[in-house]
C-alpha cells in the first residue's frame, strides 16, 4: 500500500453500525483474553482483529482498498504495476510451456483484471487464473471486478479455498505477508518477553508483557545471532507463520515461481538498534497510526516483512532465490519503460498521466524503494527478467 498520512489525533470517527460492530468483536477478544488466563498473545489479537469470521477488518464488509477506503495498492494507483506483472508471468509460463497463475489475497480483483487483460494482449493467457481468497465479501467483489473489467476472460478464473495440490506456473502475492499476523516482543534488563494484549483496571484493552517462553527465546536467539545482541528498552516483532507458510507453497510448486511483493527489508535492516519500536503500522482512512487496539475489526494492521526471513524459509521448502530487489529496478526489468513509449509524447494529457504512475510506482520517495521483490523458483530454467536489471540477493 502507498503509506498514507501519519496522524492519530485526526483519525475520523467510524459511523455508528461500524463502532458497534467493532464492538462485538472486542467482546470476543475479552473472551478470548479470559479463556487464555487474562494475557492473549499479540498474534492471537492481530488474527482474531483482522480475520474474525464475521467481524474481523478482513471479513467484514467495509471498504478496504482505493480512495473511498483505508490504503492505496500499487494495482489501484496504475494498471502498469499489474501489466509488468504480466510480463513476468509470461516469461515464466512460456519456460514451462504453460501452467496456471495463482494470487493470494486478490483484494479488490483490479490486478487480476489488468494482468488478464495484458496477457490476452500477448496471446499468453494462463491454462487457468486461481485466486486464493478467505474473505467472501472480498471474492463477491473480485467477481464484480472481473466480471466487468474482463467478460470474456471470466471463464478462466476460478476461486479456491486452500492450495491446491500441485501447480506449475507462477504464484503471487502482492501485500500478503505484511497481513500476517505477528509475534511481538520487547527486550529488558532482565531478558526478553513478550507483548500480549490484556484488560486493564479501567476495563480497557491494554498491552501488557509476559515472559518469553521457550519458542519466542529461540526466535529472538536466531535473530540475534545474525544481527547482534539486541539493546534494552528495544521492541519488535517476527512472523511465526512465515516458515509453514512456505513450506505449504514448497509442496504445492511443481514447478515454476513465486513472487512476493512488499514493504520490507533485510533482516540486518530490520532488526538495526535504531528502529527499536519494530514495525507495526495501523492504517484508517489514509492515515497511519501505531494505536492497534483501537477500534478491532475497523483498521488495517501491518508489519513489514523480514525478507531473509522469507529467503531461509524458501531455501529450507526445496525453493531457489532468483532474485531480490526493490520495486522500481523489477518493474523496470520486466519493461516499464516500454510502456511510456507507447504514448505519443505529443498526447500531452495521456503522457503527463502516464508519466505520473511510473513515478508513483518507481520513486524511492514513493514505492519505489521502500517496496521490494523477492523472487522463488522451483525446477525453472530461465532468468528472470525482473531481477535482470539489478539483484540485491547479497544484501538478504
Amino acid at each position: 500500500m502507498r503509506r498514507p498520512e501519519s496522524s492519530l489525533a485526526d483519525l475520523p470517527v467510524p459511523p455508528q453500525a461500524a463502532l458497534e460492530l467493532s464492538a462485538r468483536l472486542e467482546q470476543s477478544i475479552r473472551e478470548a483474553i479470559a479463556a487464555a488466563g487474562g494475557a492473549l498473545g499479540f498474534e492471537r489479537y492481530m488474527a482474531l482483529a483482522l480475520y474474525a469470521p464475521g467481524l474481523g477488518y478482513y471479513s467484514a464488509g467495509s471498504t478496504k482498498f482505493g480512495a473511498a477506503g483505508d490504503f492505496v495498492t500499487a494495482p489501484e494507483l496504475s494498471p502498469l504495476f499489474s501489466r509488468c506483472l504480466a510480463r513476468q508471468c509470461t516469461q515464466v509460463l512460456a519456460a514451462l510451456g504453460g501452467g496456471d497463475i495463482l494470487e493470494f489475497g486478490a483484494g479488490s480483483g483490479v490486478m487480476a483484471a489488468d494482468i488478464l487483460a495484458e496477457l490476452a494482449a500477448l496471446d499468453a493467457l494462463p491454462a487457468r487464473y486461481l485466486i486464493l481468497e478467505a474473505s467472501a465479501e472480498l471474492r463477491a467483489r473480485q467477481q464484480q471486478t472481473l466480471a466487468a473489467r474482463v467478460p470474456a476472460l471470466l471463464g478462466r478464473v476460478h476461486w479456491l479455498d486452500a492450495l491446491p495440490e500441485r501447480l506449475r506456473g507462477v504464484v503471487l502475492g502482492n501485500e500478503v505477508l505484511d497481513a500476517m499476523p505477528v509475534r511481538r516482543f520487547c527486550i529488558e534488563a532482565d531478558g526478553p518477553r513478550e507483548l500480549v494484549v490484556r484488560v486493564d483496571e479501567a476495563g480497557r484493552l491494554a498491552l501488557g508483557t509476559v515472559a518469553a517462553d521457550a519458542g519466542l527465546s529461540a526466535a529472538i536467539a536466531g535473530i540475534e545471532a545474525q544481527v547482534g545482541a539486541l539493546p534494552p528498552d528495544y521492541s519488535s516483532e517476527f512472523n511465526p507463520y512465515l516458515d509453514g507458510w512456505i513450506a505449504a507453497l514448497g509442496e504445492t510448486l511443481e514447478a515454476g515461481a513465486v513472487l512476493l511483493i512488499d514493504y520490507g527489508y533485510s533482516r540486518a535492516e530490520y532488526y538495526h538498534p535504531q528502529r527499536n519500536r519494530g514495525t507495526l503500522l495501523c492504517h484508517y482512512r489514509h492515515r497511519a497510526h501505531e494505536d492497534a487496539l483501537r477500534w478491532p475489526g475497523l483498521q488495517d494492521i501491518t508489519a513489514n516483512v523480514d525478507f531473509t526471513a522469507v529467503a531461509d524459509a524458501a531455501l529450507a521448502a526445496g525453493f531457489d532465490i532468483e532474485g531480490y530487489c526493490g520495486q522500481a529496478y523489477f518493474l523496470f526489468g520486466c519493461g516499464l519503460e516500454q510502456m511510456l513509449a507507447e504514448i505519443d509524447p505529443t498526447e500531452i494529457l495521456a503522457h503527463t498521466e502516464r508519466v505520473r504512475q511510473i513515478k508513483l510506482l518507481t520513486l524511492p520517495g514513493e514505492m519505489g524503494e521502500r517496496f521490494r521483490v523477492i523472487g522463488l523458483g522451483r525446477n525453472l530454467d530461465v532468468r528472470l527478467c525482473g531481477f535482470a536489471m539489478f539483484d540485491e540477493r547479497g544484501r538478504l
